[in-house]
């Protein structure tokens, strides 16, 4: 079962009472949100968004729609005209948790660098709509692709792995995730990163964030905070990625400065040594919240 990341610090920062209007952008498995609907109800009203079809299905098991409780297929980067179509009214707070589930490795879409994936396709899209990374690979330019791992991915040998990636593709288009694993993981040293890490993690990481748009998703909802959430509502964005957290950062300060919000964290708040251990995937996990005045 997903285990939601800093699930008391959500609640604190949410601050979610009894009548409230709550959105969930990134409902995932349903851990925030079932805690949150818990806190709004009575009277209360909860609108769940995810991108991803198949965990929306897994979350309404969890929660089933009902009475003030709605959970729809889409992007949270639509929030906004999502509001204005459902009738939903400006929320009093809202949830984004950017992480990566871990629930969404076995959905057959090529996340997944691990061997027993392998034979999956290489799309690592959430919807269909989306430009799958075996036809990104297809048609890009070997540079384009190495500034991609770069700046998504953190990648040091990015260069290196872009040329082994476009002379693969001369020979023979990559269409299954194990694919480029193996293509990425024979372009690096035996030895790097000491076995911490697999070697195709990072170039994985950077492929999903472009493939989804996922940073200009975030800078777009972030831009409408003052459409969605009303005057009082409250703000909780939970990021993974230094690049997100930058994002997050810097919407935060602007609407500070032009005393639209006010910052509820001077600094981003981490999960604490007890929490990494059950979850390990929290390790890399900041939250940050604002309160729009």
């Amino acid at each position: 079962m997903h285990q939601p990341v800093l699930l008391q610090e959500v609640i604190t920062f949410l601050d979610p009472k009894p009548g409230d209007r709550i959105i969930d952008g990134t409902v995932d498995g349903g851990g925030h949100a079932e805690a949150i609907i818990k806190k709004i109800m009575p009277g209360g009203k909860f609108l769940g968004l995810d991108w991803d079809g198949g965990m929306l299905a897994e979350c309404k098991t969890r929660i089933a729609p009902r009475e003030n409780i709605f959970l729809l297929h889409g992007n949270y980067a639509d929030i906004k005209s999502i509001l204005e179509k459902e009738k939903f009214g400006k929320a009093d707070g809202l949830l984004l948790d950017l992480g990566f589930s871990s629930d969404q490795l076995g959905r057959g879409r090529g996340f997944s660098f691990e061997d027993a994936r392998a034979d999956e396709p290489l799309l690592m899209t959430y919807d269909d709509s989306r430009k799958p990374v075996r036809e990104i690979l297809r048609t890009m330019p070997e540079k384009e692709i190495a500034d991609i791992i770069f700046e998504f991915g953190g990648e040091r040998f990015s260069r290196r792995i872009a040329r082994a990636i476009a002379e693969r593709e001369k020979r023979k288009p990559m269409m299954l995730a194990g694919e480029l694993a193996e293509t990425v993981r024979n372009a690096l040293p035996r030895g790097y990163e000491h076995g911490r890490i697999d070697r195709a993690t990072r170039t994985f990481q950077a492929f999903r964030i472009y493939a989804n748009g996922e940073l200009e998703n975030l800078g777009r909802i972030l831009d409408e905070l003052d459409s969605i959430v009303k005057p009082g509502g409250r703000t909780v964005v939970i990021s993974f990625h230094s690049l997100e957290d930058r994002i997050v950062k810097r919407a935060f300060r602007k609407y500070e400065k032009e005393n639209k919000a006010e910052i509820l964290a001077k600094k981003p708040i981490a999960p604490q040594a007890a929490e990494i251990r059950e979850n390990p995937r929290s390790r890399s996990a900041k939250l940050r919240a604002i309160r729009m005045l």
